[in-house]
């Protein structure tokens, strides 16, 4: 329950660092956690070994993407920007790559 509720929180902060970047867009475009899509792709791939492992729309087609490695555990997510700038959100080790099913939702309550 503790990893869970830690989970949650680090995604929580994750969709909080998105929304202030999304309310400040000329900052990010000017940050140092921030560069073209293709550069930043590349560069998760070659230095940490990460590929893409999720993705979702956010409002004003921001896009936020969660890139991990299975070998090494280490994970970034960014967010993306409709003019393909793409900035660090939040990283990490101690990636788990799951597939779980929703709980079973009692229908008498």
């Amino acid at each position: 329950m503790l990893k869970k509720t830690f989970e949650l929180a680090v995604l929580k902060s994750a969709a909080l660092a998105a929304l202030a970047l999304m309310a400040l867009p000329a900052v990010a475009q000017t940050s140092n956690n921030c560069a073209p899509r293709d550069q930043v792709v590349k560069r998760l791939a070659e230095r940490y070994g990460e590929s893409r492992q999720s993705i979702g729309i956010g409002q004003r087609g921001v896009v936020m993407e969660t890139f991990a490695s299975a070998d090494t555990g280490s994970w970034t997510i960014t967010i993306t920007t409709p003019g393909g700038v793409t900035c660090l959100v939040a990283s990490g080790q101690s990636y788990k790559f799951l597939a779980e099913a929703l709980p079973v939702v009692d229908s008498d309550a």
